[in-house]
């Protein structure tokens, strides 16, 4: 059988049948949207977390207080563990491989500058956290004085309380009131939105010796690393647990590398990304239930034609082509249009609510199309063999 031949007897076929086609077609289509709609949104979630995540940098390890290992028994005293100290973190300092160290905590407190007052994030951090988490100062800068308690009460505002405490003036210099203390404004971040769910515009930073004190907290949060890039994580975690264990007696602290976090994150995000596009493709297996039952309908309307085929000559093999050929084609179309309107919904979605992270991932678009053509294909095995099989003079009779 000649390939024009084939192509005219197919689409005679969905041209006879039309809203038969249509509707088959149609099964594909949206198990296919289904599909794609579902993965643009869990992978567009997938990239905006990562992209939120790696804000901070990936050549950071984070020292935590205490230990995440559950322990049995009753260990009294012994259980308890010490908190991290500004002293643990200038010993962390003269490390080697290390760039920076951050002290680290956080809390909120109420800010006032001439009768204005607002409740805001307060951040306690080093002297070096512009550095290291790759934030910029947009006026003035940050203070230069030794991360200890002789640190001067100065502070480095967020944009949003520039605009919102300052009307936009020049606040270098001022002296702004945070939970009763005064601090005097040596700098402005630049606008950096949010990160993680924290609105970094709307923060003011201090001295991590100063946040402590003002925080009412006995240690810090957490002591942040910045390494050098070209040095693998797990030398300089090794040199930090080291260090700790030496000044704490004991494993009392969690080590969690940011670039540990990224890859656990996005292990779990494409688990999830994976499990919704499985559920998109349960509504596949509706559409292929479509195509087995309008094919096999077909080859009992089309007993006199596939005799008459035979009589002319037909081979089994080509009329079993011809019907998987139906059947592919039936679902290629249906697929194409599936994936058209699952794009067009997805990037309406995105134009309807910008905040709504979408992004098509093309390699699941062209499974999604591979996925609907094998679909149609197996649906159209069958049927295409009962046609292929049967007898050239009973199906001449059949009418």
């Amino acid at each position: 059988m000649y390939l024009r031949d084939l192509i005219t007897l197919t689409s005679s076929s969905f041209l006879t049948y039309r809203m038969r086609s249509f509707l088959t077609g149609l099964g594909i289509a949206i198990g296919i949207a289904a599909v794609i709609l579902l993965t643009s949104i869990g992978e567009g979630l997938h990239q905006f977390m990562l992209a939120e995540f790696s804000q901070f940098g990936t050549n950071i390890i984070s020292v935590q207080p205490g230990k995440t290992q559950t322990q049995g028994g009753n260990v009294g005293i012994f259980g308890s563990s010490r908190p991290l100290t500004l002293e643990d973190a200038d010993a962390l300092r003269r490390l080697p491989y290390v760039e920076y160290v951050i002290p680290g905590l956080v809390g909120n407190a109420e800010v006032r500058y001439e009768g204005r007052t607002r409740r805001t994030m307060v951040l306690g951090e080093g002297r070096d956290f512009g550095k290291a988490f790759t934030m910029k100062v947009q006026s003035g800068s940050f203070w230069i004085d030794e991360d200890n308690e002789q640190a001067r009460a100065q502070a480095v505002i967020g944009s949003k309380i520039q605009q919102e405490m300052y009307g936009g003036r020049n606040p270098l210099g001022s002296w702004l009131r945070i939970g009763g203390q005064r601090y005097r404004v040596v700098g402005v971040m630049e606008s950096k939105g949010q990160i993680l769910g924290m609105d970094m515009d709307d923060a003011v930073f201090i001295p991590a010796a100063r946040a402590m004190e003002l925080l009412n907290r006995p240690g810090l949060m957490e002591v942040n690393v910045s390494y050098r890039a070209d040095v693998p994580a797990d030398t300089v975690i090794r040199l930090i647990k080291e260090r700790m264990t030496e000044r704490h007696g004991r494993e009392d602290f969690t080590i969690i590398s940011q670039e540990q976090a990224l890859e656990v994150l996005s292990s779990v995000l494409d688990i999830i990304t994976f499990a919704v596009a499985a559920l998109g493709g349960i509504s596949l297996l509706v559409g292929a239930v479509g195509i087995l039952t309008i094919m096999t309908m077909a080859v009992t309307e089309r007993t006199a034609e596939i005799g008459l085929l035979r009589a002319l000559g037909a081979r089994e093999k080509q009329v079993l082509t011809l019907f998987l050929s139906e059947a592919m084609i039936l679902s290629a179309l249906g697929g194409l249009m599936g994936l058209v309107i699952g794009v067009g919904i997805s990037q309406g979605l995105h134009l309807l609510f910008p905040a709504l992270p979408v992004h098509t991932p093309w390699l699941y678009a062209v499974l999604a199309e591979l996925t609907a053509i094998t679909i149609g294909l197996a649906a159209g095995v069958a049927p295409a063999m009962r046609a292929a099989r049967l007898d050239p003079v009973e199906a001449l009779h059949a009418e």
